[in-house]
């Protein structure tokens, strides 16, 4: 890695210029990378390429995967895994496991329904009502693990029949509570206005491009490490590319009817946007994530070190149901309705699966948010592909089975490379 530090001040100048030869900073910048994927770095990489082998074998096995609608149909519905999954990372980030969430999120999406249904109340109110009740299932289960120490295996197994039995007294057997608030239902049917799509991208784009740009800044400044200024650009373009094209893709009219044109971005794009930037910063650049990775690499050390550890799991545990009840919110919103059986079935073996084929570790410690939304749009895309082949569900089952099989391995075999590097 660059370590030309020789500061000159301005913006638009040498700030940015230090790193002369391209090309050079490159190769070795893509020679570190090498270097930290044979020492079992890998990090989302593995889902990445297999995300991508899965978009272009179904690109080429049918006809109509890559379209407008079927692209803003995947989407979609990667949205309440990609949430429940993001929840999730958090508590395996500490080695633990959350077997509740399915049923965590789907209770709290209940008594915002109800709310809105029974007692007339507005969509705010019942939103905040329905995430408070994540968190305060979060906080009984993150107490119960810290505090009493019975392993999340066997709190979270309670909670995940207990919490079905609520659902059967709030519903009641074989019912359900549709849902038709306007704005809820928007989440998942409704799209962006297209001006409004494009600046959301630009944003987006602009956003990243800008800190990138101060980051590497303020790192030459400071005399600190700092990536070439190539490689800082090649991030920037790589993100621009996707974003930019998908925004044009799903800013296309995709309706089938002529005289009812349906464009724009979905407006669970944006949300599942804004959760990953926020949980990103939160587990990068704060102290609470900081603590989080620490209680998960070696909890003892991190308690020797002052962390308070109770408080570190039980936030956890809080984030994670707090998440699991928007991702049932947006499973509603998509839906229609709740019913007895929401939040169960796979829904949480889906969100497990997400995590970890995005790359966070069963071991703790190792994970981001990002690997929350890689991994939920394979296990999206794997469901929709086959959906458009019409394979039989149980074909479904055992292609995302293997890949799970397969993302285990590998954060396996990256832990042993990792521990034998001395890295962890």
């Amino acid at each position: 890695m660059s370590t030309d530090t020789t500061p000159t001040p301005g913006l638009a100048g040498s700030d940015f210029a230090s790193d002369s030869h391209s090309a050079a900073g490159l190769r070795e910048a893509g020679r570190d990378y090498l270097n930290r994927l044979r020492g079992g770095d890998m990090g989302a990489l593995p889902a990445t390429l297999g995300l991508l082998a899965l978009v272009i074998g179904f690109a080429i096995a049918s006809d109509t995967f890559l379209t407008e609608l079927n692209i803003a149909n995947l989407i979609t519905q990667a949205g309440a895994i990609c949430v429940l999954a993001m929840g999730l990372v958090f508590v395996l980030l500490l080695g633990d496991i959350d077997l509740s969430a399915g049923f965590a999120g789907a209770t709290s999406a209940t008594v915002a329904a109800l709310l809105i249904r029974d007692q007339g109340q507005p969509w705010p109110v019942a939103v905040l009502a329905g995430i408070a009740t994540g968190a305060v299932i979060g906080f009984a289960l993150g107490m119960l693990v810290a505090k009493l120490g019975i392993p999340s295996f066997v709190v979270t197994l309670a909670f995940f029949l207990g919490l079905q039995g609520a659902l059967l007294r709030m519903i009641g057997q074989g019912g359900s509570v549709r849902v038709d608030n306007e704005f809820i239902r928007g989440i998942s049917i409704d799209n962006m206005p297209v001006g409004a799509g494009w600046a959301f991208a630009g944003g987006v784009v602009a956003a990243f491009a800008i800190l990138s740009l101060l980051r590497h800044r303020r790192q030459v400044r400071q005399n600190l490490q700092h990536l070439p200024l190539s490689v800082v650009w090649f991030k920037i373009i790589g993100l621009a590319v996707p974003v930019l094209g998908l925004a044009a893709v799903l800013n296309t009219n995709r309706s089938r009817n002529p005289n009812f044109p349906i464009e724009g971005i979905p407006w669970v794009l944006p949300l599942v946007g804004f959760l990953l930037i926020f949980w990103t910063y939160v587990l990068t650049r704060t102290a609470f994530g900081r603590h989080l990775y620490a209680v998960g690499g070696n909890r003892e050390a991190a308690r020797r070190a002052g962390i308070n550890v109770d408080r570190i799991r039980v936030s956890a545990f809080m984030i994670c149901s707090s998440m699991a009840a928007i991702s049932g919110i947006i499973a509603a919103s998509n839906a229609g309705k709740v019913s007895a059986s929401s939040g169960g079935s796979n829904t949480l073996l889906y969100a497990v699966g997400a995590a970890v084929i995005g790359g966070t570790s069963l071991f703790g410690g190792k994970g981001k948010a990002r690997d929350a939304v890689i991994g939920g749009l394979v296990i999206a895309t794997i469901a929709n592909g086959l959906g458009l082949l019409d394979q039989p569900s149980y074909i479904n089952f055992v292609v995302t089975g293997s890949v799970l099989l397969l993302a285990a391995a590998v954060d396996a075999v990256s832990r042993r490379r990792r521990s034998a590097a001395g890295v962890g």
